[in-house]
């Protein structure tokens, strides 16, 4: 995806790009592959809307409008028709794709934007904010008319994010995140505060040496190994590290 909000699809096997969706009319910030069904993605944009596509297809498959810019799509792993979506209206929605018109619930109790949401399990959602925090919310809590202001469950706080896009992973009931310190933090789904960290460090220009000053620099991306242990994150100076937590 890119800022004109062109998508495009790559043949990991090649190398080579195989497909172009150029539907969204502004920067499509976020791209989630359904893993019930593999042949369907989905794409939230500035453009306020998501787009589910079929990768045999040239158009879209249907469009879901929203009311502000939508920063992160994730389908549920647990079923066919569950999507979630992050907005900058502070808000996370959730649509039964078998009917587009109106959210099956709205999670609301952020107090800035959405960034990132995924499904901890078929019944648990956790969201992160750059509020600095992570929210998980039940889902058989929610109610299908009006706000779902009381299905929050736990308010997850230790690290720093107030404007950066810092990433979001779970698998088997823990939660890493970034960290505008330069940090990566793991939660525990049952815990309010973290239960570990990790700091990147800098590289100082003149040494070569990794130093503890962070220089403005903020961990960007984190994703968990399934069924694993280890945690890879990136930082935004394009540093990777391998982590594993003891």
């Amino acid at each position: 995806f890119d800022l004109l909000g062109w998508l495009q699809l790559w043949d990991a096997g090649t190398g080579q790009g195989f497909s172009q969706f150029i539907e969204h009319n502004k920067r499509a910030w976020s791209v989630d592959f359904s893993q019930v069904d593999p042949t369907k993605l989905a794409s939230g944009s500035d453009d306020f809307s998501v787009k589910l596509w079929n990768i045999n297809e040239r158009n879209s498959l249907c469009t879901i409008r929203n009311i502000a810019n939508v920063c992160c799509v994730q389908f549920s792993a647990h079923s066919t028709h569950l999507l979630a979506f992050g907005s900058s209206d502070y808000k996370t929605y959730c649509y039964d794709l078998r009917n587009v018109s109106r959210p099956w619930c709205i999670l609301t109790g952020h107090d800035k934007a959405v960034s990132f949401v995924k499904f901890l399990d078929s019944e648990t959602v956790v969201s992160a904010s750059t509020d600095n925090t992570l929210k998980l919310w039940d889902l058989k809590k929610t109610s299908s008319t009006g706000l779902s202001t009381t299905a929050c469950t736990l308010t997850l706080k230790g690290h720093t994010n107030e404007k950066n896009f810092v990433g979001l992973s779970v698998a088997d009931g823990y939660i890493a995140c970034g960290s505008e310190t330069n940090e990566v933090y793991a939660y525990c789904r049952s815990l309010p505060m973290p239960i570990t960290a990790h700091k990147f460090g800098s590289i100082d220009p003149i040494s070569g040496k990794e130093t503890d000053d962070d220089n403005g620099q903020f961990v960007s991306s984190v994703c968990w190994r399934q069924k694993s242990d280890m945690l890879v994150a990136a930082n935004s100076s394009g540093c990777i590290k391998v982590l594993q937590m003891v």
